[in-house]
């Protein structure tokens, strides 16, 4: 009797989601995953994002100071990288869903990260890896510039470090919720339903090779269909429906697959407006730590703060105005609009836009003031620090952080709520894309900028 019951007992413990080891095995539910094992991801996490904005904030800073660039360059290098790092996510999601699995993707993208970090700490380490440092008298168009190797070796290990990032990113969430068993009420997730990136492709590919035919009358003749479902905008994709007597997946797919490729496409404007603030929020790591280095930087007579560390005011009011917006912005505002989250998404996202334009604003009036001070003290291209206070640049980062409340949240918000069900990772990957983007558009501005002026 006892061994009855210790038997069911043992029976029960087992998961019941199909979760099985690296060899095959089953496994206990009471001795695998769970929160113990979840402890190592979130570590990981955090020291993973620990060395990636070490890097992001102060590589601006490297690129000028020790490789000798010039602003426009390395401002360029930076949002090149950033545009790399965000974008890869993409990549090592599909490879994740379509080959290794999310487990031996993130291993091995772990690894490529180490090797990109052990390389980059030896190219910033050893001296024949980087030029002589230039003197306090000349000029920055004067220092002597690195040589293609050296620039080279340093670029290696940067993007190596983004490709390995572009298989952790995507996974690491993922892997937490592998952790519970789905047949446990407390620990229920969803399971994976194959790349939703591909079940796109499929429909636009299917649609493709069958646009000679037009689309029936009678929604009931397509694949699968389910008239809750089905609408009748976007008809050109309700071509991948039709059935030609052929089954593969890239030749006939069913109109719950075409209706949420659909609603991913209709998301598509709102990626492309958010693009612009993430093309603003790149001057935070370039541009505007750039300003930094050329003001005064004492705090007190034996302190002095470093560039970098300005990016902190961006967290401390976006943590400020978070608490704010939630506590007392929504509970004031629901009283008249009757909406539960105060105002709309969109009225959310809208009013982070116009913050974007006020900050740029100010950053005008911020520089052209750097300027003129320069200009006075004849110190313009020189490394003697301009007599004015690095705090000055305390109001434009400050209110990035106010506005990433508005635009950074509206802005996930929308892309997971207006999602399917089976592609809410898809949609939360198109945050990562806009910043990705936004990056790109930052170096194209820049260099058009430049070239012009």
């Amino acid at each position: 009797m006892v061994g009855e019951k210790g038997s069911a007992r043992g029976k029960e413990d087992y998961t019941e989601d199909g979760t099985v080891d690296l060899k095959g095995r089953p496994v206990l539910r009471s001795n695998t995953g769970r929160w113990r094992a979840c402890s190592f991801i979130v570590g990981y996490e955090m020291i993973e994002r620990m060395a990636y904005y070490g890097i992001a904030s102060n590589l601006v800073l490297y690129l000028t100071k020790k490789l000798h660039e010039g602003t426009v360059k390395s401002s360029n290098h930076v949002t090149n990288w950033a545009g790399t790092v965000w974008i890869m996510p993409a990549a090592g999601a599909y490879i994740a869903d379509a080959y290794l699995g999310r487990y031996w993707t993130f291993v091995i993208s772990s690894a490529i990260y180490f090797l990109g970090m052990c390389l980059l700490t030896l190219t910033v380490s050893l001296p024949m890896l980087r030029p002589p440092p230039c003197g306090q008298d000349i000029a920055d168009k004067d220092c002597p510039k690195a040589s293609s190797f050296q620039i080279g070796i340093f670029f290696f290990a940067l993007y190596i470090i983004a490709v390995g990032t572009g298989g952790t990113k995507p996974n690491i969430s993922t892997m937490g919720a592998d952790q519970f068993d789905e047949f446990e009420p407390k620990e229920r997730h969803r399971l994976p339903s194959g790349s939703p990136l591909t079940r796109m492709v499929q429909v636009f590919v299917s649609a493709m090779r069958k646009w000679k035919l037009n689309v029936p009358i009678d929604s009931k003749e397509l694949h699968e269909v389910s008239i809750e479902e089905y609408t009748s905008k976007g008809r050109f994709l309700d071509k991948a429906g039709l059935n030609t007597g052929q089954t593969s997946p890239w030749m006939l797919c069913t109109v719950t697959q075409i209706e949420e490729t659909k609603q991913m496409i209709k998301m598509i404007p709102i990626l492309i407006t958010t693009c612009i603030p993430s093309t603003i929020i790149a001057q935070t790591t370039t541009l505007f730590i750039r300003q930094g280095t050329t003001l005064d930087r004492r705090m007190g007579p034996h302190f002095k703060i470093p560039p970098a560390c300005l990016i902190a005011f961006v967290n401390i009011f976006m943590l400020i105005s978070v608490v704010i917006y939630d506590r007392i912005f929504v509970p004031a505002i629901r009283r008249y609009t009757k909406n539960p989250r105060g105002i709309t998404m969109l009225q959310r996202l809208g009013t982070g836009l116009v913050m974007h334009v006020i900050i740029m604003a100010v950053a005008c009036l911020i520089e052209r003031k750097r300027l003129g001070v320069a200009r006075e003290s004849n110190l313009l291209g020189m490394h003697d620090t301009i007599p004015l206070s690095i705090f000055i640049l305390v109001p434009q980062f400050a209110l990035m952080g106010i506005a990433d409340t508005f635009v950074d949240v509206a802005k996930l918000e929308f892309f997971y709520d207006q999602a399917p069900e089976s592609m809410k990772s898809l949609g939360t990957s198109y945050c990562t894309t806009t910043l990705s983007i936004g990056n790109f558009l930052s170096t194209f501005l820049l260099s058009t900028v430049a070239d012009l002026t």
